[in-house]
């Protein structure tokens, strides 16, 4: 298949949203311009039942690719997810069963579809690394580990912070870079793609790549979206906004998002043009334009990404009666409750607002919680139960009572 080698497509692939390119930007450019058909992946572990808007930034990147005719594939790791990846963890991860990685991947691809194409002249692969290494003899893989050292391991820095605090670190932590390496050489990989914090392990495939195969493998690091505080917006940091949300519900967490990531996220998460993201940076800077405006925009934009334009608008006109005129929205979830009276302590948890009884007292106390628009402040409290009761969340949560 010929590839697309427009110089200005090339350039925008190679700096929108890249943090870093391996060996360097140059190599790859010249890559790219010569029309060479590419092999381009990207791994996913399914430690979650969903793809996020984190997720997002990389199959951006890979769609990106996949319109300038390259072969991509999304590769699901259902042997390395139940590993687990230890990069930027503070403790193990919690090891899964290889019924619960493929239950939580069953929709990646209906999920990835939104944004690259699975179908057409030139279809994405899915691909699962169990193909290659649960078949993996003791003797292969030590032969594979003395390719790598356990000094390269143990420096990084969280197995560093795990030994100052006197923590484990597991022998199947240093494997995970090791069996990610191996999807490289697996695949004949030519470049690969992820986020920054997965450089360690992009580096480490290329490294087996040269030694097994004596071929160049590309990488391309994309930047992260992340807080304040450097924090990655994902699951593990408990600010995760899933593709698979209520758009509602995404427009409502994005809105929430501080302002000082709002340029960011519409570089990676959006298909506005440079050009368009700038001049929105640049009119927030000058307070041409309320940053909660722009928010709104960006909210509009992930949520179109996810489900499409008309749902968008739908979202957006839902946040304004919410938030704007404090109505109740059109759409609210409902819930089923057959006794007539329950303490409120009892009926946040009933009704999933709030995990357990412990947060139901802490919402209440901290003056979350609302019953038909009034603020709960006795976490002791009786409530009547009858047809039609709001029980409201914060902003954005709200709970019907049926009865």
């Amino acid at each position: 298949m010929k590839t697309n080698t427009d110089p200005l497509k090339i350039k925008e692939i190679l700096t929108r949203g890249v943090e870093k390119i391996y060996p360097n930007f140059e190599l790859l450019e010249k890559k790219l311009l010569s029309g060479e058909r590419l092999k381009i992946y990207c791994g996913f572990d399914p430690s979650s039942s969903s793809l996020h808007v984190g997720n997002m930034v990389i199959l951006k990147k890979l769609r990106q690719f996949q319109s300038l005719g390259h072969e991509v594939i999304m590769l699901i790791g259902d042997f390395t997810g139940m590993i687990g990846d230890p990069t930027d963890k503070k403790a193990v991860r919690k090891k899964l069963t290889r019924k619960m990685v493929l239950e939580n991947s069953k929709n990646y691809k209906k999920l990835a579809s939104k944004i690259i194409k699975f179908k057409g002249s030139n279809p994405a692969q899915i691909l699962y690394n169990s193909k290659w290494l649960d078949s993996l003899t003791f003797y292969k893989l030590i032969e594979l580990a003395s390719n790598f050292t356990v000094q390269q391991m143990i420096v990084r820095d969280m197995f560093q912070e795990r030994i100052r605090k006197k923590k484990p670190i597991f022998l199947h932590e240093f494997l995970y870079p090791l069996a990610q390496a191996y999807d490289s050489v697996a695949m004949n990989i030519d470049l690969e793609v992820g986020g920054k914090d997965q450089i360690f392990n992009m580096l480490c495939g290329s490294g087996l790549m040269k030694v097994l195969k004596n071929k160049k493998k590309f990488i391309l690091a994309t930047k992260l979206l992340v807080d304040p505080l450097g924090k990655k917006m994902g699951k593990t940091e408990g600010n995760v906004v899933n593709m698979n949300d209520k758009p509602e519900e995404i427009f409502g967490k994005v809105m929430s998002w501080p302002d000082n990531i709002i340029t960011i996220a519409f570089e990676v998460c959006t298909n506005l043009s440079l050009k368009e993201i700038d001049k929105i940076s640049n009119q927030i800077k000058i307070k041409k334009i309320n940053p909660r405006d722009a928010k709104a925009r960006l909210a509009k934009e992930i949520v179109a990404v996810c489900y499409n334009k008309k749902t968008a608008e739908r979202a957006e006109k839902n946040f304004e009666e919410v938030f704007k005129k404090k109505k109740v929205p059109q759409k609210i979830s409902e819930f089923k409750i057959k006794e007539s009276f329950l303490k409120i302590i009892d009926l946040l948890p009933k009704i999933k607002i709030a995990s357990s009884k412990s947060e139901a007292k802490r919402l209440i106390l901290q003056g979350g919680v609302k019953i038909n628009g009034e603020v709960q402040k006795d976490w002791r409290k009786k409530i009547k139960i009858k047809k039609g009761l709001i029980v409201q969340l914060g902003k954005r949560k709200f709970i019907k009572i049926e009865h």
